[in-house]
């Protein structure tokens, strides 16, 4: 990353607290295996594959942390120029609105604006993180029969942000120079997400006819 884009992207901008995995473990082993894979250059498509011998699950937790953090730094970018005025409804252009549900307060999907729906998201993506019964970090510890649909949930939705990023604060990136690392980053999501069938193709469909992603 360029001296500028680490000036953009710096810690004190992050939406929420960076996720690191623990030296020494699995989760941290294989995370290193995918950040030397994407930091040799090797093609995208290549890199979100399931390393010989590895566990699915365990690739998947490593990617769903990174993306977090990835995307969480991407809209804490941009997060002063999204707020209640100027964006009262999380969406994605007039087509698509996203409404925000949950197992305590809103227990029906609800219209809200986009940084109370980024807030919540993130909160409830930290949530699910942390929690040990869901993502265990010793070794040895099963994943739940829950994991891939919680995993697919999380995924799906941080989809959302950067449907919103590139339909209503698009030219705020440009003006940072960081479309060509939004743009990196998101084709990575979309290649994880379609190698391992886990985000509902109507979920991509927002981001389809965006010229500025080319996906070939």
């Amino acid at each position: 990353m360029s001296m500028a884009l680490k000036q953009v992207f710096n810690k004190d901008r992050t939406f929420r607290p960076k996720r690191k995995f623990e030296p020494g473990t699995q989760r941290f082993e294989l995370h290193k295996k995918a950040q030397a894979s994407l930091n040799a250059g090797l093609d995208l498509k290549q890199a979100v594959q399931l390393p010989h011998g590895e566990d699915l699950n365990d690739w998947v937790a490593v990617h769903v942390v990174d993306f977090f953090n990835r995307i969480n730094l991407i809209y804490g970018t941009i997060s002063d120029s999204c707020t209640d005025q100027t964006c009262p409804v999380m969406s994605g252009g007039p087509k698509y609105e996203y409404r925000w549900q949950d197992e305590h307060k809103y227990k029906r999907p609800t219209a809200l604006s986009a940084p109370k729906y980024m807030s919540l998201l993130m909160d409830w993506i930290e949530v699910q993180i942390n929690n040990e019964n869901i993502f265990p970090t010793n070794v040895g510890t099963p994943f739940p029969k829950c994991f891939m649909q919680v995993a697919k949930k999380i995924l799906s939705r941080l989809f959302r942000v950067f449907v919103h990023v590139y339909i209503h604060h698009f030219d705020r990136v440009s003006q940072m120079g960081a479309e060509a690392h939004v743009n990196t980053c998101y084709k990575h999501f979309y290649y994880f997400v379609t190698e391992f069938n886990l985000t509902d193709h109507k979920e991509l469909e927002p981001l389809v006819s965006q010229t500025h992603l080319d996906l070939s």
